[in-house]
């Protein structure tokens, strides 16, 4: 049974698996650069008060298995305080198990308590799976950073996308 709640900094060991394998393929994330557990720890200490961080538990093998976190979009002004950037992350041997979508129901509902109204994303072109699993979540493309990224020497396009919390 999966189960969502917010991260803790006890989490960061697992969190920082997750990621580092999926930063490894170089093919879902923008990330190039393994995370430490130390840095993920500070992470999640430092996230900030409007944030949303939840983590996808496995409890019949009391095991982590997907994150998702909302970040204010800017913190130098109140113009975006309705705006949040969004990211989620699967781990690889748990995709298309609906964990996502689970990770989708509670963060949007935390969202909407939070005060946000639009929920904005970078999604790598190349990552269909990825793009695929936010569509099916509403959200729609608005556009494309081209050349967005440069992972190992090779340019990476970003498709901007975003999401109405109310209506």
């Amino acid at each position: 049974m999966i189960e969502i709640r917010d991260a803790r900094e006890s989490d960061a060991d697992e969190i920082a698996g997750i990621l580092n394998s999926i930063i490894a393929l170089r093919t879902y994330t923008a990330f190039d650069t393994p995370v430490t557990i130390e840095a993920q720890r500070q992470f999640i200490c430092k996230f900030p008060a409007r944030g949303i961080f939840h983590v996808a538990v496995d409890s019949s093998l009391d095991q982590l298995v997907g994150l998702q976190d909302i970040s204010p979009f800017a913190d130098y002004t109140h113009a975006f305080d309705h705006v949040g950037v969004i990211g989620t992350y699967v781990a690889l041997d748990r995709h298309r198990q609906g964990i996502a979508a689970k990770l989708f129901e509670a963060t949007f509902e935390a969202a909407r308590r939070k005060g946000y109204e639009k929920i904005f994303g970078y999604v790598r072109a190349d990552n269909d799976a990825g793009l695929r699993t936010y569509l099916g979540q509403g959200f729609r493309v608005v556009g494309t950073a081209e050349r967005h990224a440069k992972i190992d020497g090779r340019y990476i396009d970003e498709v901007l996308i975003e999401r109405f919390l109310i209506e």
